[in-house]
């Protein structure tokens, strides 16, 4: 049976291969394709880039916007397709105050509720991931 590293380091291999494949994937779609047809092909990307980023920076604004007025107006609101969620601010709680508090008063412990552990895989940064 594998041990959890030994997954890890099997699971960062197939995250190579993948990458790997992409590499040769767009290495042999570079060779079929004629030199002009690429260089048209990059000036469309550099075209739509600048568009894209454009319409990124009108949509932010927009969106910072709608959500500043949404807050004043203090509730949400709906349009075609679209809506502004408002939501009640959350509450929090002092853990460490609390955790002091209970050994004091451990009757307040019945009211804790704890979820359960989760694990998320993150890619360490570095030269392997580039």
């Amino acid at each position: 049976m594998l041990s959890i590293a030994e997954k890890l380091e099997r699971l960062s291999g197939l995250y190579a291969e993948r990458e790997a494949l992409e590499a040769q994937k767009q290495a042999l779609i570079d060779q079929v394709l004629p030199a002009e047809l690429r260089s048209r092909l990059n000036d469309i990307e550099a075209e739509f880039a600048q568009k894209a980023q454009a319409a990124a920076s009108n949509i932010e604004a927009l969106e910072a916007s709608v959500k500043s007025e949404t807050l004043a107006h203090g509730e949400s609101v709906r349009a075609a397709g679209i809506q502004a969620v408002w939501n009640k601010g959350r509450q929090a709680w002092d853990s460490k105050g609390l955790a002091g508090y209970a050994e004091a008063h451990p009757d307040v412990l019945q009211f804790r509720k704890e979820g359960e552990p989760s694990v998320t895989i993150r890619r360490a940064a570095g030269k392997d991931n580039d």
